[in-house]
């Protein structure tokens, strides 16, 4: 490649990337529609599974089931802070950085190097349509 001009390039991964975009938005919009067809069928298996007082269905093709999928929040992050707290409980929370509020914090304060934070870095290349 040490041979290939620059601008040919640029050229050839701008038109790769512009495939790749119609590619994808095309696959999103039909999945969309799939999901959406799927998710209206999902919603005929509940209402069915209610109506029968069933909680699974057994066909030559598939099984359903029904589950119940529970999602937990706060909307009290200072009170459920303390909870955890109380309770000795501070594994109720996931392990990660925020990404953008630690540059930041770093970007602000150079000379300060958190305990245990490790960075790794790379290089990227970005390229834009002109």
């Amino acid at each position: 490649m040490e041979d290939v001009p620059i601008e040919q390039i640029v050229t050839t991964y701008i038109k790769i990337r512009d495939k790749r975009d119609r590619l994808y938005q095309e696959f999103k919009e039909n999945t969309a529609k799939l999901d959406e067809d799927m998710q209206i069928l999902k919603h005929k298996i509940v209402e069915l599974s209610k109506l029968t007082g069933v909680t699974s269905f057994s066909t030559p093709t598939g099984i359903a089931y029904r589950t119940v999928k529970n999602r937990y929040w706060t909307n009290d992050w200072e009170s459920f802070y303390t909870f955890m707290r109380e309770q000795g409980s501070m594994e109720l929370l996931e392990k990660r950085i925020h990404q953008t509020n630690i540059k930041e914090f770093i970007d602000a304060n150079p000379n300060v190097h958190p305990p245990g934070l490790n960075i790794d870095s790379e290089y990227e290349i970005t390229i834009r349509r002109k």
